[in-house]
């Protein structure tokens, strides 16, 4: 250790511990009241500079590089960082705050660890098609593990937004369309990131994002506005936030977007009264990158002065990589009007997470000495293979499965046709952290692990993933992500298909680039881009078996191609050891079990097209002729190319009907729905069986149905078990036109089946 290391870490744990022991010296204080009176201690000594210091989240970048950091953070003008992701990067961060400021006062350091930190698991939407709850645990343990073992404290995640437009790039982030599964998984994400406490050395604190609707943006664009009826927000988008602070998560990202008019960095209705106040939230909420500032552009401030007194006001307590705070905030305050109140209350929560986070205890609690820092901060046997590819096949969805086309055999010769089968980048997906492209296994190199000299394997590209300057230069404006072979496009398609012809099989890897699924990448088209549909149609006409393996971070329209192909395979972006994972699948090794998050429609003219939509006055009915029925008159087929809860099997299932503990559920009673599912088929395998319900005939008009259950069963070729679902009064609620969250009597039709559009139906009544 470095004497200027050893003097910080012991300046500031005796500065710490003192503290700390004035604060926890009366034995009978609980826990909660030895973190107020340690707080309020600290408080009384501190500065206004100080306190608007601490509210004050900075990233290390061009603008403010790490020498001047250090110097605002001595002064105690800087009270956490984000983006630095090792323990040297981070250790004279925290000494400059321990060793060199007034107080003391410990930094804490952040960053977006959202689907991995160095280890990169599948894309979230992709471990939203997994529907396995200890799979994404596992995900997010690790995460922690490995983000807390660089010295990082918080993660800005789970992403929870709900996503019902597919055009939108961020919904590679989140979890899919439905209210339940989404909400099941932020609870999930929170506990894995937070463990038994935030406090613990392997743990990170879990900031949900981005509060509130930013997934219902108009048209699928980024940061655009959200106009949104308050019982739909209730009833919809709101749960899984709720969820996720319900499980203690310890902060909350603001969203970019504004709400009924009102931006979300400067919604009081939000910020104060419904997460405050209406939910109780304790913790610490952070705006999102440079928000407070974009106030001006929103249209409801004139100015950063004016910015930052929407914020503060508002109750955003920390602002990002953003200069309003700490530059206007001290003349808010002397002019009076910000109160010195407003900004205790902003102080008070950050503190509070440091606190949480064990900071105060330990400042050099995740960051250690620097003679235990790793030898090789990216060592590979600092990765957790084994656990990225068994959670990577979980996830993977098959779509199709013509002839039983899929599994391949591990003989004679497979071509390997798409740029993307080598992207090291690409398997990353967006928003990978610290994972580093160079070790990441491809799907061309997955291919060759499983075959070993079993097989053949041809390679040719086929298609760049867009031959447009301008996508081209969007996607590689902030560095270098698609490599473009600069050969004519149908010199490379013919390529192909000479390739495809020496072959028995081809198996062909098309999608997005990684950037194409990402913040600020929202499409107009929900099309396979460039000329890779092209491709397919040439791969199609050598009359070989054809594999689709999709890569994307959100569904797509593949109309034409799904028909062309033999079989498809979705596999999302599958992270570190995606190829490995997707070899196993496409060989059999591991059967396919995943099911769709999100719908995928035929065309982008059905958009938004979800499962739990309200039904009409002229619902269309199949069958029967569609005048005046709420319909698209162009398109023979009104549903969706593949439905949410979707995803085929190498084996087959089969579900009975519906078995009902009672026709009538009590207010206080309980009520079972049973189901057999009997895998009929010669494989092992397993599937997701999936409850949903309608109520009939309710106060507000509800969804056709709304997921209220899923269980994962794994069964054995001819094995069969009996699926129970409990329902009890809670099952059924809704928010009325009250904002009354109730259950009201009546029927309601009860639906199971493995996906949302292939379900058996029952009735019971709600007395």
């Amino acid at each position: 250790m470095n004497k200027l290391c050893l003097v910080g870490l012991l300046v500031g744990l005796a500065s710490q511990t003192t503290l700390a022991a004035t604060a926890t010296s009366a034995p009978q204080q609980t826990p909660l009241q030895a973190k107020n009176a340690f707080i309020d201690k600290l408080m009384k000594q501190m500065t206004l500079d100080e306190k608007i210091g601490q509210l004050r989240l900075i990233s290390i970048s061009r603008e403010m590089p790490q020498p001047k950091i250090l110097e605002e953070i001595a002064a105690g003008r800087i009270g956490s960082t984000f983006n630095s992701i090792t323990r040297a990067e981070n250790r004279p961060l925290q000494e400059a705050a321990v060793a060199k400021s007034r107080l003391k006062i410990p930094m804490f350091f952040a960053y977006d660890v959202v689907h991995g930190h160095r280890t990169i698991f599948p894309i979230s939407l992709g471990l939203a098609a997994s529907w396995d709850m200890d799979a994404i645990a596992l995900s997010g343990r690790i995460s922690a593990k490995e983000a807390a073992a660089d010295g990082i404290d918080m993660t800005f995640a789970p992403m929870v937004d709900i996503s019902r437009d597919p055009r939108w790039g961020r919904s590679s982030e989140g979890f899919g369309e439905d209210t339940y599964l989404v909400s099941r998984i932020s609870e999930v994400m929170v506990h894995a990131f937070q463990a038994q406490s935030p406090a613990e050395k392997t743990s990170l604190m879990a900031a949900v994002k981005h509060f509130a609707l930013y997934g219902a943006v108009e048209g699928g664009r980024d940061y655009n506005s959200v106009d949104m009826s308050p019982t739909r927000m209730y009833q919809d988008y709101l749960p899984p936030y709720r969820a996720g602070l319900d499980a203690g998560a310890g902060g909350v990202m603001v969203a970019l977007n504004s709400i009924n008019g009102v931006p979300a960095s400067a919604n009081t209705w939000l910020m104060h009264d419904l997460l405050r106040k209406e939910w109780g939230f304790k913790g610490v909420t952070i705006s999102d990158h440079g928000a407070i500032g974009e106030l001006i552009k929103h249209g409801v401030a004139k100015d950063e002065r004016e910015a930052a007194k929407l914020a503060i006001k508002a109750g955003v307590d920390l602002s990002m990589n953003d200069e309003a705070y700490g530059e206007h905030l001290p003349e808010l305050v002397k002019s009076g009007e910000v109160s010195m109140k407003e900004i205790d209350n902003a102080v008070r929560e950050v503190l509070g997470a440091k606190w949480d986070m064990g900071l105060f205890a330990d400042p050099y609690r995740r960051i250690g000495v620097a003679a235990e820092d790793p030898a090789d901060t990216y060592s590979d046997d600092r990765l957790h293979r084994a656990e990225a590819r068994d959670v990577a096949r979980k996830t993977l969805v098959l779509l199709k499965n013509q002839n039983d086309t899929l599994p391949l055999k591990k003989q004679g010769t497979i071509a390997v046709i798409g740029g993307l089968a080598q992207s090291k980048l690409d398997m990353l997906g967006s928003w990978s952290a610290a994972g580093r492209p160079n070790q990441s296994v491809t799907l061309y190199e997955g291919l060759t692990n499983a075959l070993g000299d079993q097989a053949k394997l041809l390679y040719a590209r086929g298609a760049n993933v867009s031959d447009k300057e301008n996508v081209l230069t969007y996607l590689n404006f902030i560095e270098k992500e698609v490599e473009v072979d600069p050969r004519p496009a149908q010199e490379m398609i013919d390529e192909a298909v000479k390739t495809a012809e020496q072959a028995d099989v081809v198996v062909a890897v098309v999608g997005e680039s990684r950037g194409m699924s990402h913040e600020s990448a929202s499409r107009s088209s929900l099309d396979i881009p460039g000329r890779q549909r092209d491709l397919i149609k040439a791969l199609k006409a050598t009359g070989k078996p054809l594999v689709l393996v999709l890569m994307n971070g959100r569904p797509l329209a593949l109309g034409d191609e799904l028909q062309e192909a033999d079989a498809v395979l979705e596999t999302w972006f599958p992270g570190t050891e995606g190829g490995n994972a997707v070899a196993d699948v496409l060989f059999g090794d591991y059967n396919p079990s995943g099911k769709l998050p999100m719908t995928f429609p035929r065309s982008i003219g059905q958009l938004p097209q979800y499962y739990a939509h309200m039904n009409t006055g002229r619902p269309y009915t199949p069958g029967k002729p569609g005048n005046y029925t709420s319909q698209y008159f162009e398109e023979p087929v009104q549903g969706p190319l593949f439905p949410f809860g979707y995803g085929l099997s190498y084996t087959h299932f089969d579900v009975s009907d519906i078995k009902l503990s009672s026709d009538k559920l009590e207010r206080k009673g309980k009520l079972s729905a049973s189901v057999t599912v009997k895998n009929t088929g010669k494989v092992a395998g397993a599937t997701v069986v999936q409850l949903y319900l309608h109520d009939v005939a309710a106060s507000v008009s509800q969804p056709v149905k709304a997921l209220k259950g899923f269980q994962k069963v794994d069964l054995q070729p001819g094995q069969e078990q009996v699926v129970t679902f409990t329902l009890t009064e809670n099952d059924l609620k809704l928010y009325n036109q009250a904002l009354k969250h109730v259950a009201e009597a009546g029927e309601f039709q009860v639906m199971i089946g493995l996906d949302s559009a292939d379900v058996k139906e029952a009735r019971f009544n709600l007395l």
